[in-house]
């Protein structure tokens, strides 16, 4: 994935042990959009909900990798509004005014409980829609985890997903 500006991505999945997961890029899909937003005064609608999912293999510019199938798996939906995430002056009122370039999730992203192993997760990614769509962003976790049948549901914590775009 190329680089827009500098975009860092940062979550953590609780019961991971301090599982930061740092990436650098937008998806190709998304960076064309807002370049030709932005600099070619074309159309670009952003999405009203957005997608949260697991891979357990690489993502690629255009692609989420292998995602979790089964056992309960399904991306978690997020209504896309100033109360789902945190603007950059860290709160969830009014229009970004901070000065670092970063937005976090202002609840927590929980995933339903897995009924089958999942596997080993190695990757985050959000999308556009609940299956297939386009993909937006993509990073990996900095350390797998690994999930099983049984296991408490993965979940993002309040501010554990951070998204920033440095000028």
């Amino acid at each position: 994935m190329k680089r827009l500006s500098r975009l860092i991505l940062a979550a953590a999945i609780a019961l991971v042990p301090a599982g930061l997961a740092w990436g650098t890029a937008l998806s190709d899909y998304l960076e064309n959009k807002l370049v030709d937003h932005v600099f070619r005064a074309t159309s670009y609608t952003a999405p009203a909900t957005v997608y949260v999912g697991l891979s357990t293999a690489a993502c690629s510019d255009s692609s989420v990798g292998t995602e979790v199938s089964g056992g309960s798996y399904a991306r978690v939906s997020i209504t896309t509004a100033t109360t789902a995430f945190k603007g950059t002056h860290g709160s969830t009122s009014g229009a970004s005014s901070g000065t670092n370039g970063t937005i976090s999730n202002a609840a927590a992203i929980t995933f339903p409980a897995p009924t089958a192993n999942w596997g080993v997760v190695t990757h985050w990614f959000i999308s556009d829609a609940s299956t297939a769509g386009n993909l937006l962003v993509c990073a990996a976790l900095t350390q797998n985890k690994t999930i099983n049948n049984g296991d408490a549901a993965p979940s993002f914590a309040i501010d554990a997903m951070t998204i920033q775009i440095d000028n």
